[in-house]
């Protein structure tokens, strides 16, 4: 069989939502708990299971791995090399950046060689693997993602104000490029004790003035809404470095290793490759390794307007070209007539909306929205019809 309905696993963080995924999605909800994280791949923190006879889905590609996943997919990566979520935050997760492939595969190899057990709460370096992302807007989603101009980011700092950040904003000034931002950036993140409680009551105090720019008062009631859940840390300056970036319901975002990005409050779906790497910097009670987050940083900036990602669009399919042969990401719009889709790697699909029909030769299911399907290589192709939405992972 080529088709298998999916089980997938439903993560619960504190920024999670109560009601997104069931309103959306149907899905349970009994205990009435944050759910954070929908996950559909084959990742060992989340594998989903077929929904038949539930086995596990890194199990069921093991079996048959050159058939199910393709040659090409099963010689390079040996294993599903994409996962695919559902992002449900009703606060902000934390400031984070994910490291290149290069360096997730020495981090991982060195905290091996220290002995530090993968699930430990100082582990940074869960898998060898690298975490490029795409992000797709279900509803509005409010993000940070990468650094603002540097004429942009002087500018904001210069109506803030505030003294004690005055030698790294001069920094900044007499070196306007990736030098300077990398230690405008540095410093800020390493502020502590007087230095840190002054350059935070300063902040504070500065954003409850009426701002002057368009991009002051944007950033000022970013930052108040971040200040509403985490009152001493240095990401609330964060709003003021990185691009605020609200994407309307279907449009979508990619997201670089090394790019440093916060989800702030929305649902989407994510793709990414299969890590769980995270290296964070802030608005976060996890473990923050500051040192090993700036190792992993790159200080470019892009414009916001840059960031929103142009579709190719093919009759009733949307295709998001990304720079990394991990995942590719598709939208399709499923009419009541036949549309064919031929595959080259395992898929899974995901309803967004609609009730659509899945066809391979021998077998065929439905999906209703919220449900979804893995289609394993050796379908070759398959039809959709019914009226609907899908989201389409492969690779």
């Amino acid at each position: 069989m080529s088709i298998h309905k999916l089980n997938n696993v439903i993560h619960t963080y504190p920024w999670g939502s109560l009601t997104s995924l069931h309103e959306m999605f149907n899905v349970d909800n009994p205990h009435h708990t944050p759910q954070a994280e929908m996950w559909m791949g084959a990742h060992p923190r989340g594998c989903s299971r077929t929904l038949d006879k539930g086995i596990a889905l890194d199990e069921l590609l093991a079996k048959n791995t050159k058939n199910m996943l393709g040659t090409y997919t099963a010689m390079r990566y040996g294993e599903l090399p994409y996962l695919l979520k559902v992002i449900a935050a009703d606060s902000p997760l934390s400031i984070q950046v994910h490291p290149s492939k290069q360096k997730a595969e020495d981090g991982f190899q060195r905290e091996n060689d220290l002995g530090i057990p993968i699930d430990a709460d100082n582990r940074n370096y869960k898998d060898p693997n690298h975490k490029p992302e795409l992000v797709y807007a279900l509803t509005f989603f409010l993000t940070l993602n990468g650094f603002r101009p540097v004429d942009d980011i002087i500018a904001l700092f210069r109506e803030l104000n505030i003294d004690v950040l005055s030698e790294p904003l001069n920094v900044l000034v007499t070196q306007p490029n990736e030098n300077g931002l990398s230690a405008f950036f540095t410093q800020i993140m390493r502020l502590s004790g007087h230095d840190k409680a002054d350059a935070l009551f300063a902040l504070k105090s500065a954003i409850g003035k009426t701002p002057k720019s368009r991009q002051a008062r944007e950033a000022s009631h970013t930052a108040k809404m971040l200040m509403a859940h985490y009152q001493d840390d240095v990401g609330l300056f964060a709003p003021f470095i990185l691009n605020i970036v609200e994407l309307a319901p279907g449009e979508a975002m990619f997201l670089n290793a090394e790019t440093p990005h916060a989800y702030l409050s929305g649902t989407a779906l994510e793709i990414m490759a299969n890590s769980d790497n995270v290296l964070r910097a802030g608005l976060t009670s996890k473990y923050i390794d500051t040192e090993e987050l700036l190792r992993n940083l790159s200080p470019k900036s892009t414009p916001a307007s840059n960031l929103i990602m142009t579709p190719i669009v093919k009759s009733s399919r949307w295709t998001y070209p990304v720079p990394v042969d991990d995942f590719c990401f598709d939208i399709v719009f499923s009419t009541p007539d036949h549309q064919t889709l031929y595959v080259r790697s395992a898929e899974v699909l995901f309803c967004i909306e609609g009730k659509i029909r899945i066809e391979a030769p021998h077998h065929y299911v439905v999906l209703s929205k919220g449900e979804s399907v893995l289609i394993t290589c050796d379908s070759q192709a398959y039809q959709v019809s019914g009226t609907g939405t899908l989201a389409r992972a492969y690779n």
